[in-house]
């Protein structure tokens, strides 16, 4: 079973090292000491919501990005596919099945364009495509010239 502050200590610890970033680096952007955002990414330690916030603006990643994030994790940990609508026994089925959004978007990602044989196909504009966040493990740094 994955317990919630060890979803959240991953997704910052994957953050910070998507940026190439210290800890020494980010606890002191987030006047946090060393050690406890040590304990934070470990998952030993329950961050307040004011930490949390502290640590996302040291990272400039939206905190609702990281709750987000941190969903996924807790899904997949579940058994349930990451893009799995939340569930309430007394909803019907239509609102069961309603796409949530994440508070804040985040800003949209640069896109690289392809050539392309042939009609290019449509997705219909109600279409959300889930990428899941990539796991510290198979995080790839990639050096570009």
């Amino acid at each position: 079973m994955t317990l919630l502050r060890e979803a959240i200590g991953d997704s910052l610890r994957r953050a910070r090292l998507a940026q190439s970033r210290t800890l020494r680096e980010v606890s002191t952007s987030a006047r946090v000491s060393l050690g406890y955002l040590s304990e934070v990414e470990r998952g030993r330690k329950e961050a307040s919501s004011e930490l949390l916030a502290a640590i996302c603006a040291a990272l400039d990643v939206p905190l609702s990005r990281v709750l987000w994030d941190v969903s996924t994790i807790m899904a997949g940990a579940d058994g349930l596919p990451a893009d799995a609508p939340a569930q309430t026994a007394d909803a019907p089925e239509t609102e069961r099945t309603a796409a949530v959004e994440p508070a804040e978007a985040a800003p949209e990602p640069a896109t690289a364009t392809m050539s392309v044989a042939g009609p290019r196909p449509q997705i219909a504009e109600e279409t959300r495509i889930v990428i899941p966040a990539p796991k510290a493990d198979m995080l790839v740094l990639v050096k570009s010239n």
